[in-house]
């Protein structure tokens, strides 16, 4: 074999060597943990009346939902996170007045939703922390409801399709 051929083999061998080392070092790691994400925000819905405020479900965060958001987990357990963190809470609201509203909650943590238009729904979300909600219509005579929020906060990591 002459020198051409040899600096062939040779050139071929370290460029094998070099696609051999490419390829190993974007395997990664061999296992991954599983670390808890952040909870599925909770819906709350809020009727705002001539009567007043209306809350359900009253209470949240108290233990594992009865009924999981995503149905595909029906029969799966809802792994705890261990954290304090506030718990995403969206309002799903309905105007059932004749009157511009705004949602008013106070608590531990206190918030106000943008303006709600007469017969109008609307969204709001809010991070709470535990503790005793009271909720209530600014514009809207009535009684105000109350909303509990516990401790409890389930991971998402067996709910497929989110991200």
């Amino acid at each position: 074999m002459g020198v051409l051929g040899r600096a062939k083999v040779a050139g071929g061998g370290a460029l094998a060597a070099l696609i051999l080392a490419v390829a190993g070092a974007g395997c990664g790691a061999e296992s991954h943990p599983n670390e808890p994400r952040p909870a599925v925000p909770t819906r709350v819905s809020v009727i705002i009346g001539p009567g007043g405020v209306t809350v359900q479900p009253r209470q949240i965060a108290m233990g594992p939902e009865k009924h999981q958001q995503l149905p595909q987990n029906q029969n799966h357990p809802q792994p705890p996170i261990k954290t304090q963190a506030p718990l995403a809470v969206v309002f799903v609201t309905a105007n059932q007045t004749g009157s511009k509203a705004k949602l008013q909650i106070k608590g531990p943590k206190s918030s106000t939703s943008p303006q709600i238009g007469p017969r109008s729904p609307g969204t709001y979300s809010a991070a709470l922390s535990t503790g005793r909600y009271t909720i209530s219509a600014v514009g809207v005579p009535g009684t105000p409801a109350t909303l509990r929020v516990g401790p409890y906060r389930a991971s998402s990591k067996n709910d497929l399709l989110l991200p």
